[in-house]
């Protein structure tokens, strides 16, 4: 009995903590929410502090997250040439991210509730990175040529699917925005890694995210 009671108040706080506070079902809901939402930058002090803070899961049936999905996209198709934003972009701390499919017909945008990436290949690739959130610059980024990726839908449903080559990198790049990681602060972390370094990917020169 003590513990299904345990159990039972792990669920009720999972559950809490996926809740959206009243600041950020404001932030979401404010304007119209048939528009895109600002674009945070690391130039502003306030925003690069978001930017910078570790984000945490949502509720996938919420309707606000719904909206803040949509607003999402409506962002990343109101930039030049970007293929992924993370919600950390638009100054929600929370695990929801977009990217365009290059590994599927049509390069579809798709949406990603609650990403995790639960493994990921030794073998990586060298290529070009920039960001929608670091005006003015771009270097060569190492990430695994393949992930194996879980999320839910907006429906609630959980899927696992294995991506790779440059869509991987798209996926990389934003998970990693979830975790208040920015490629202007990723070399420095990374320069004692060792890597097995194979040819840059296609269409990295020219994209942002």
């Amino acid at each position: 009995m003590k513990q299904l009671t345990f159990i039972f108040i792990l669920f009720i706080s999972f559950i809490n903590a996926q809740k959206l506070t009243p600041a950020e079902i404001s932030l979401i809901n404010q304007g119209d929410i048939n528009t895109a939402l600002p674009i945070y930058q690391t130039t502003d002090e306030h925003q690069y502090k978001t930017l910078l803070s570790l984000s945490t899961e949502i509720d996938p049936l919420d309707k606000n997250t719904a909206i803040l999905v949509k607003r999402m996209k409506e962002s990343l198709l109101s930039t030049d040439g970007g293929v992924g934003i993370a919600a950390p972009q638009v100054g929600i701390n929370r695990k929801v991210i977009w990217v365009q499919r290059f590994d599927k017909v049509g390069e579809p945008l798709e949406y990603f509730i609650n990403p995790e990436i639960v493994w990921r290949s030794e073998l990586q690739n060298l290529g070009s990175e920039g960001d929608l959130s670091i005006p003015n610059f771009r270097d060569q980024f190492y990430r695994s040529k393949v992930i194996q990726l879980e999320y839910a839908d907006l429906e609630g449903k959980k899927h696992s699917e294995i991506v790779e080559g440059f869509t991987a990198v798209i996926f990389q790049h934003e998970i990693d925005h979830l975790f208040g990681v920015l490629i202007s602060d990723k070399k420095e972390k990374e320069k004692n890694d060792i890597y097995q370094k194979v040819d840059a990917f296609k269409r990295s020169d020219s994209v942002t995210r």
